[in-house]
């Protein structure tokens, strides 16, 4: 009997002592410009690293109507635009939600696409990278992100 509480004790102990996982959380986002708009949900970690960034582990939306079909990993570029990989990282805010090398996705239509935040231009602003069977468009947009229940 002694012997079947202290098991209970310790599993009990060891329950307590084991650390808590970190879950994702659901994040709502979109970015429209000239003839753009793209919109969906990304799955990030719930955790921000010390600047505030969120690492992108998955992507759903479209744009334009074509169908998101996949985020690019961390550290790859997307086709056409290398050497510039993406590091899929978001933060809650209204300045700077995006690194310079922002997410990457590809398209059900074949191309792909990499929303970015570039502080080098005369007034700082969200750039996006499309590549199509056509060719590399470069355009500004307005980008905004939040997570999931947020404003």
């Amino acid at each position: 009997m002694a012997r079947l509480r202290r098991t209970a004790f310790l599993v009990a102990i060891g329950a307590l002592l084991t650390p808590v996982a970190h879950a994702d959380a659901l994040w709502h986002w979109r970015y429209e410009g000239q003839g753009i708009h793209a919109s969906g949900t990304f799955t990030a970690t719930d955790t921000a690293d010390a600047a505030g960034f969120h690492h992108i582990t998955d992507i759903t939306g479209e744009r334009n109507s074509d169908p998101i079909t996949r985020l690019y990993p961390t550290g790859q570029a997307i086709p056409g635009n290398e050497p510039y990989a993406v590091d899929n990282l978001v933060r809650p805010g209204d300045k700077g939600q995006l690194t310079l090398h922002g997410f990457g996705f590809a398209l059900a239509s074949g191309a792909h696409a990499n929303p970015f935040f570039d502080p080098a231009r005369p007034a700082p602003g969200y750039m996006e990278v499309l590549i199509t069977p056509a060719g590399f468009r470069e355009q500004p947009v307005r980008f905004s992100a939040a997570p999931a229940g947020k404003p």
